[in-house]
């Protein structure tokens, strides 16, 4: 069994390095923090480029407030990013570029909110609401067309802090 092990997790490393480690080979994208209990067991998680396109990626197509019409959204569910760090709490603290921070409930993660790193196939430049925009699918699930729900869709998403 030991043995087992043992060679998954060379196979492991000689795939995917990131996944290996646990540490980003690029610019950090995304810090997470707080109730994380990942296998390195730091203080924070660290997301860049390369580990975020391993998570699944999913397309959202909606509306929303801040564009006009309807636009496809892409990058991997919230729910993802938070089980790969290892999230262990019940509220999530949202901050962005700005120091603009929001609270909200981990159950959220039951309307398959994703970190949008695309919009219409072209990646979000910080100009833009970049790098990671949290965005629902609110036409999917229209009792979220209202002020709360849009507060907590964070653009300039850089960092959670997880409780």
């Amino acid at each position: 069994m030991i043995r087992a092990l043992l060679l998954a997790s060379l196979f492991i490393c000689q795939i995917n390095p990131v996944l290996a480690t646990g540490r980003p080979q690029g610019p950090a994208v995304l810090t997470m923090s707080g109730k994380i209990s990942h296998f390195n067991q730091a203080d924070t998680f660290v997301f860049d480029d390369a580990l975020l396109n391993q998570l699944p990626q999913k397309s959202i197509r909606t509306s929303s407030p801040w564009y006009s019409g309807i636009h496809t959204f892409t990058g991997p569910l919230l729910s993802d990013v938070l089980k790969r760090a290892g999230s262990k709490g019940q509220q999530l603290h949202l901050k962005a570029i700005n120091d603009y921070t929001i609270v909200m409930p981990s159950s959220d993660t039951q309307f398959e909110p994703i970190l949008a790193r695309k919009i219409d196939g072209k990646t979000f430049s910080t100009r833009d609401k970049g790098p990671l925009f949290l965005m629902f699918p609110f036409d999917q699930y229209t009792h979220l067309q209202n002020r709360t729900y849009f507060s907590r869709a964070v653009w300039q998403l850089i960092a959670i802090k997880v409780e």
